[in-house]
């Protein structure tokens, strides 16, 4: 899967979506997207299911095509191209959650991680859970393994001792030895027998299907830390509200449980479902990107339509926001740019804002899952521009910090 992909329509001369209650590699493969649309669809959508689709004419207007092999598959994808990213009917709406409910007999959702006293993700101390999923491919992304909606195996090459466990246990065949070590090909299901199997723990699975009492079981061991430092749970991605069917009953049992929580989010969600989840979210740390709706979408892969009327419906709301701006030199740090946001910001009455400077510490990562790193490279010093952006805001009136 590559990360860079922007104003696309993607078909796939194979389609890698099989339904998740089934075991990788024995559901049937369905039909791929082969249109994209600039309004997020929400899990569980019956128009989405049924494949009828809405999208303005920019985004979905036809280009060259360029073909990409990924891990063996062969992409025919039409838009503005910086490499290729793979993008199945799963990527883009993975988790029917109706169906996993009736039969689980409760939301299960899909994560990576969850990281404990995370320090830049909220106030206090925090305990961050990573949702798995995004709408957005982002050209500066450092969490890569959050990008598709499905589990994924990475590789950490140097951990590797060319034993051959994995070689030998892969049901699917999906492993060959080459070059004096191995390779994983598009066979691969992310089973995670292989995973079992490497004593080395050169393979490990980035996704794993968890119900909310085993999220809140887990956070809930930090509880004392939480109240020592007026911490709480912050849901992260990927895009949390890309499986609000799982968030809404965490954010339930959250409140419950008299837990802070913060949501991290890139916006783009159905309105109905940005405003119902308001109301239980205590801090939204809302990012915001780009302004001109073009720059967006050749950077992040949407439009910002959605994204920007979100954010206006929880500034009418009185929600309790933090703006994050990621500082992208060359990208987001233009006078149009920076100017554009005050005066939003200031008309929304949205004083706070966090500056995040770029850093390219998630390259590692495209590696391991056998991707292309970041279209993004460090020009100049994020970090001094990052300053000189919050003295700028902080003049206009605004409540600013550099870091999360």
């Amino acid at each position: 899967m590559q990360c860079q992909v922007f104003n696309w329509r993607v078909i796939l001369r194979e389609s890698l979506f099989r339904d998740p209650l089934q075991k990788w590699g024995s559901g049937q493969s369905s039909h791929s997207v082969t249109r994209v649309t600039d309004e997020f669809t929400h899990p569980g959508d019956a128009d989405y299911r049924a494949g009828r689709h809405s999208g303005d004419s920019a985004f979905t207007r036809t280009t060259p095509k360029f073909t990409h092999g990924f891990r063996g598959r062969t992409l025919n994808i039409s838009g503005g191209l910086r490499g290729a990213r793979e993008y199945t009917k799963m990527d883009t709406m993975p988790l029917p959650s109706a169906s996993i409910a009736k039969t689980l007999g409760e939301p299960r959702g899909l994560i990576f991680n969850i990281m404990k006293f995370a320090l830049h993700d909220g106030p206090g101390t925090r305990t961050t859970v990573f949702f798995k999923g995004c709408p957005l491919c982002c050209w500066w992304c450092h969490n890569p393994e959050g990008l598709s909606a499905k589990p994924e195996l990475m590789f950490f090459e140097k951990r590797c001792v060319v034993c051959g466990e994995c070689l030998k246990v892969c049901p699917h065949g999906a492993i060959v030895q080459e070059d004096g070590g191995f390779r994983t090909t598009e066979a691969c299901h992310a089973c995670g027998t292989c995973v079992d199997a490497c004593y080395a723990g050169a393979r490990e699975l980035a996704g794993r299907w968890v119900t909310v009492q085993e999220v809140i079981h887990e956070v809930e061991k930090d509880r004392v830390f939480w109240e020592e430092s007026g911490g709480g749970v912050t849901f992260s991605g990927g895009e949390p509200l890309f499986q609000a069917h799982f968030l809404e009953p965490l954010l339930d049992s959250c409140r419950a449980r008299k837990i802070h929580t913060a949501v991290e989010t890139c916006g783009l969600a159905r309105h109905d479902v940005m405003r119902r989840l308001a109301a239980k979210v205590d801090l939204f740390l809302f990012d915001l990107k780009v302004l001109d709706p073009d720059k967006h979408r050749l950077h992040t892969g949407r439009g910002n339509k959605s994204i920007l009327a979100n954010l206006e419906a929880l500034a009418r709301m009185g929600a309790n926001v933090i703006v994050r701006f990621p500082v992208i030199p060359g990208v987001n740090t233009d006078r149009n740019n920076v100017g554009h946001m005050i005066t939003l910001l200031d008309s929304l009455k949205l004083r706070r804002i966090h500056f995040l400077p770029f850093h390219s510490i998630g390259t590692e990562k495209y590696r391991r899952l056998g991707l292309s790193s970041q279209g993004i490279e460090d020009k100049g010093s994020p970090e001094s521009v990052a300053e000189g952006l919050a003295r700028e805001f902080a003049h206009h009136g605004f409540d600013v910090k550099v870091g999360g």
